[in-house]
């Protein structure tokens, strides 16, 4: 199609629109509202998922705890009810041989006395390691930071405290740099954990404790066996088959049945990750296909005037047919102007999208049903029913238009 047949085309759909605006409005009102429906549809359930994930990874995400415990099976010789305990090198041998865990940290824990002043608390004390800080979300506020490998070597008294706890001790006071008693020793406050949606915990929520270095933890305590180990795998699809790969690593240095899941007990937080990816994807694709049909209906109007259209203009066909226009001239021209209806209509619609979304999100809805979102999916997702949409109405018009006799359409 040269510029030339463009400008053409463009000319004779500017003019027809001139000459029946009416009629124009509401064809493209349709694509508008049909667009509006699905972008703000789906925007909504991309925004009600990441809300939901950010809530439910508050604790971490895919990550999964292991306890010690006692056991429950006869195993080589060994009878029931003999009490397992874990040790820190058990994280060096789960990375070395179980491929999947990308992230591992032993965690001690014990509550005790903390206290600034005459505020006093009784926190958990967690020791930790360096990943700890990312597998767990616990990200420390502007100016602070969590604990790195030099604390880790050095056994330094540092500490990152929860929110909860530096509104307590500190109250509006800006506690990085200061100091902090636990149990009579005094720590340097390195960090302050942002705050954070936490619907699940173990032993204590995180904006109750206060974290320290593993080595200084051990240094001070004199603890000889961790609390539990916490590890991370990348995929949660394969979290079900991990959990058995580190239940028969430590089955085998601590000879217990590594069916045996007492012994080692692990909560797999993956479980509801996976539970949640089927969900949603089914919620978005309902959402989705609600929206379709909205822009399908749109669509079967778009491609009912288009039928009027070339029925009103039969007689200019047979002009330009018998001009030396072929059939795919006119059909060209029937399915650009379709096109032209659905862009258009399609355009504006996005942009009114684009201010329903950026209203909702003023709004304070964004703890029950997340802030809605306009993605790459939605986009992605609006566009290729568009396209669907154009070509389908489009598509049977224009042929109509080319396969009118010339004489008939002369003779009319």
């Amino acid at each position: 199609m040269t510029m030339e047949t463009f400008r053409s085309i463009i000319s004779e759909f500017i003019v027809d629109l001139r000459a029946q605006k009416l009629r124009a409005f509401l064809t493209m009102f349709g694509i508008i509202w049909g667009t509006v429906a699905i972008v703000v549809l789906v925007a909504f359930g991309v925004g009600f998922r990441k809300q939901t994930a950010a809530n439910m990874h508050g604790m971490g995400e895919g990550i999964a705890i292991v306890w010690p415990g006692r056991t429950t099976k006869p195993w080589a010789g060994y009878g029931i009810g003999r009490p397992i305990s874990f040790v820190e090198e058990d994280t060096k041998l789960i990375t070395a041989e179980v491929p999947a865990v990308c992230a591992i940290s032993p965690e001690y824990g014990k509550r005790t006395v903390a206290h600034v002043g005459e505020n006093i608390l009784n926190p958990l004390v967690s020791g930790v390691n360096v990943i700890y800080g990312d597998m767990r979300n616990i990200n420390p506020e502007q100016g602070g930071r969590f604990i790195n490998a030099l604390d880790i070597q050095d056994r330094k008294r540092v500490a990152v405290i929860g929110n909860k706890v530096n509104e307590f001790l500190f109250k509006d006071q800006d506690a990085i740099g200061k100091t902090v008693f636990i149990n009579q020793v005094p720590f340097t406050i390195i960090g302050i954990m942002q705050k954070k949606t936490q619907p699940s915990s173990y032993n204590s929520q995180d904006q109750d404790r206060i974290f320290i270095p593993h080595t200084t933890f051990v240094s001070l305590y004199g603890y000889t066996h961790v609390d539990n180990i916490i590890y991370q795998i990348s995929d949660p699809r394969i979290g079900e088959e991990t959990e058995k790969d580190v239940r028969t690593v430590l089955s085998k240095r601590y000879k217990f049945d590594p069916t045996d899941k007492d012994a080692a007990f692990i909560w797999d937080t993956t479980d509801f990750d996976r539970l949640s990816f089927y969900m949603f994807l089914g919620i978005n694709l309902f959402l989705g296909l609600i929206g379709s049909f909205t822009l399908g209906v749109a669509g079967l109007g778009v491609a009912n005037i288009m039928f009027i259209v070339v029925q009103e203009r039969i007689k200019e066909i047979g002009v330009k047919r018998a001009l030396g226009a072929t059939k795919k001239n006119i059909m060209l021209q029937f399915f650009c102007e379709t096109f032209f209806i659905v862009f258009t209509g399609s355009a504006v619609g996005f942009l009114l999208s684009y201010g329903i979304v950026t209203f909702l999100g003023m709004l304070p809805i964004k703890d029950y049903v997340g802030t809605p979102v306009i993605s790459m999916e939605v986009v992605v997702t609006t566009i290729s029913v568009l396209v669907i949409v154009g070509l389908s109405s489009g598509l049977m018009p224009a042929r109509r238009a080319s396969n009118l006799d010339v004489i008939e359409c002369l003779r009319t």
